[in-house]
């Protein structure tokens, strides 16, 4: 049996397929909890995992944040303590998807104009 000094009702932050968010853990199941999303730390990746940074022969995913109060099973490991205050959803995600924005940005590169054209949608979608 995994001990855990998380419990129900603890804010956490917690990386889920490719994104991190800022939640509550709402039930623990066993090697998972499942946690409830609050805020956006860390935008999903675009395009396709298995292939990161590929545009040509694979199916360019968009991948679009997890909405407020969704819940996501998440692996122990992979959910850690948070202490500050957790952002209004909105504007982390908005944040989120900026600091992505920006990181794309940096490099020009196939996947990355891919990667920013879809985040472009996403944001409007967000908006």
């Amino acid at each position: 049996m995994m001990m855990t000094d998380k419990q129900i009702g603890d804010k956490v932050k917690a990386h889920y397929k490719s994104g991190t968010y800022l939640g509550k853990i709402v039930q623990d199941r066993g090697d998972k909890f499942l946690v409830e999303v609050l805020a956006v730390w860390k935008h999903p990746m675009q395009g396709d995992l298995h292939n990161p940074n590929q545009t040509e022969g694979v199916f360019f995913h968009e991948r679009k944040a997890l909405a407020f109060h969704e819940k996501m099973n998440v692996k122990k490991p992979a959910v850690h303590s948070f202490e500050a205050t957790i952002p209004d959803y909105k504007e982390s995600l908005l944040e989120a998807v900026q600091t992505y924005k920006e990181t794309l940005k940096q490099k020009d590169t196939p996947y990355n104009r891919e990667a920013l054209a879809t985040l472009e949608r996403l944001e409007k979608e967000y908006k």
